[in-house]
């Protein structure tokens, strides 16, 4: 049996590690991170060169079952397993970490509607984590920005008034507190990731009552599998493998 784990998250990680050796699974991971954390396993990086390349290679390597296990805003990438899938008959799974509860932070639908959010409350100091893609959204807003991503930003997408910093994740409570404060920040605005690696700097700002601007998560393709967990996935395998022998 091998199995297409779309990955590029610590869920894909432990996924891999607890399905090695018993199952053959190659690991997909999209390339935009420099030195990534590697699960066990074979690894394959970069994209497949759309829908069309994804179905070439699903073919050409005689996957027998696909798990998406991507970051929660990898929307073309899930988009584009899922219709694969669905076209090749493959037994296909979503694994989608629970999102963080939304509370009092202010939702919005993607990085243009946050921008919009920050203006409209004339925040001064913010702290971005929405990545290095969603800087360019903040480009025109008057406002000083902290903006923290894996890679930087590209130049022309930053915000007249910034600094950068590069990390990640996992990061501690009492740090994102320090940073906070050294920054004076008054807003965070983030993505629902869901998941202990980066929930910290929500903790951090409810303890200083600084606001939330949240861009939610975009939506999953109709009539996927989705689980939440890694045990929920390795049943779903246990069970695709245990159908297969029987037949």
């Amino acid at each position: 049996m091998r199995i297409l784990l779309l990955g590029g998250t610590s869920e894909a990680r432990a996924l891999a590690a607890r399905l090695h050796p018993d199952i053959e699974v190659i690991s997909s991971l999209a390339g935009r991170v420099p030195d990534p954390a590697l699960p066990v396993g074979e690894v394959r990086v970069g994209g497949f060169g759309g829908i069309d390349g994804l179905r070439r290679w699903v073919r050409d390597e005689q996957v027998d079952a696909v798990v998406d296990a991507t970051h929660p805003y990898a929307a073309t990438m899930t988009a584009h397993a899922a219709a694969v899938c669905a076209e090749l008959r493959l037994p296909h799974l979503v694994l989608a970490r629970p999102p963080w509860p939304a509370g009092d932070a202010v939702v919005v639908g993607d990085d243009r509607e946050a921008a919009n959010a920050v203006a409209a409350e004339r925040f001064q100091r913010v702290f971005l984590t929405t990545g290095r893609s969603g800087a360019a959204a903040f480009r025109d807003v008057d406002a000083w920005f902290l903006i923290r991503a894996v890679t930087p930003p590209e130049s022309e997408d930053l915000p007249w008034r910034h600094q950068v910093v590069l990390s990640r994740g996992p990061y501690r409570y009492d740090d994102e507190l320090a940073l906070l404060r050294e920054h004076r920040i008054d807003a965070l605005v983030t993505k629902n990731s869901g998941g202990s690696m980066t929930r910290p700097k929500l903790d951090a700002a409810a303890a200083l009552g600084i606001p939330v601007v949240m861009v939610d998560r975009p939506p999953l393709p109709a009539g996927v599998t989705t689980v939440a967990t890694v045990d929920e996935t390795l049943d779903w395998v246990a069970a695709i493998r245990k159908a297969r022998t029987s037949d």
